[in-house]
């Protein structure tokens, strides 16, 4: 039995769900979002409270059970409080900035770099060695934020790149003479 799949997703107020065959939309203060479930488990809406059964006892049933479950809690949650991710710059000249709708980069190398922030994600710069990426969807902001780091992964000698707000950074001793 799935721990996470038995919990019932109770939506909180201001937050309204519909559900249509294999697909439930939910709708809040800050949007409109939807997800479509597989063939395994069923979606069933009871007033204000959304559970999820799985269809069989097969091993994808119980997969999908679970997953499908976490998949619900996040619309209601993204449509609420949305998510967050902050990063922050560590080095001698990193920079961020936002230039109209996208994010200007000073990483160390001999061009500044361009983001293009996606539709439906908000980037700020708080301070000019901080970004806060936030919006309604949960992978969509996490991508976004794994994009950003990308560019300049933290390395583990001085720990200077992009790295997560409470990411802990292993590191490494210098060579000996």
């Amino acid at each position: 039995m799935s721990r996470i799949g038995k919990k019932p997703v109770e939506l909180p107020t201001g937050v309204s769900a519909q559900v249509k065959g294999q697909t439930i939309e939910v709708k809040g203060p800050k949007g409109t979002r939807s997800f479509t479930a597989g063939d395994d488990v069923d979606i069933i809406l009871d007033g204000n409270v959304v559970s999820v059964k799985p269809r069989g006892l097969s091993k994808r049933a119980r997969q999908q059970w679970g997953m499908t479950r976490s998949m619900v809690a996040n619309l209601a949650q993204g449509l609420t409080g949305g998510f967050k991710k902050e990063l922050e710059l560590v080095g001698v000249g990193y920079r961020a900035a936002m230039q109209g709708a996208d994010l200007k980069l000073s990483l160390g190398y001999s061009h500044e770099v361009i983001f293009k922030v996606p539709a439906g994600i908000t980037v700020t710069t708080p301070k000019q060695t901080e970004i806060v990426v936030e919006g309604i969807d949960q992978q969509l902001v996490g991508e976004t934020a794994a994009n950003i780091r990308k560019w300049r992964a933290p390395e583990p000698y001085k720990g200077k790149g992009i790295r997560y707000k409470d990411e802990y950074i292993f590191r490494k001793e210098g060579k000996k003479k």
